[in-house]
């Protein structure tokens, strides 16, 4: 994990992290229904998983933000994601309202990551597994995110329009 980022790079990432709903909801729209719940192998996600569980990862992530820049040690909790799939049963959750989570989640952290001070950047506290996690660490982490994942239902796209058994 990065030690250091000047504040030209940080704010590279903010952008990032800023845009990343809309590259999501773009890569989403272009799912058609029959393929939203297709998963392209037993162990992976669908598209429609893949939505709810950015609107997962992106709560937890603004709380934990939050954490390591107001709390004066930090701990921030892991979680089994797939289990979280499993448990709250993804596919019966709407995509509308993960999209909706997703921006009002990330528009109400991008002001303050705007705002954070020098000192609350080089914040660190203690991820349970993973070990020292501090904000720059974060924000490596989850400017890319959703952008990550929406390249991942593209994949499942086009892994679903080149699949043998059609």
């Amino acid at each position: 994990m990065p030690t250091v980022l000047n504040s030209d790079d940080r704010d590279l990432l903010i952008a990032e992290y800023e845009r990343g709903p809309s590259v999501l909801r773009a890569a989403w729209e272009t799912v058609p229904e029959a393929v939203a719940k297709w998963r392209p192998a037993p162990e992976t996600w669908s598209a429609h998983e893949i939505v709810v569980h950015c609107a997962d990862s992106e709560t937890y992530a603004a709380t934990r933000i939050r954490l390591l820049v107001a709390e004066k040690e930090p701990l921030v909790l892991g979680y089994d994601q797939s289990a979280w799939a499993t448990v709250f049963n993804y596919h019966a959750l709407s995509t509308e309202r993960a999209l909706a989570s997703i921006d009002a989640v990330r528009a109400g952290t991008v002001p303050i990551l705007r705002n954070l001070s020098e000192a609350s950047w080089a914040k660190m506290g203690r991820h349970t597994e993973s070990g020292p996690y501090g904000t720059l660490d974060w924000l490596t982490t989850y400017a890319a995110h959703v952008t990550n994942h929406a390249r991942q239902i593209e994949r499942n796209l086009e892994a679903f329009r080149s699949r043998a058994d059609r």
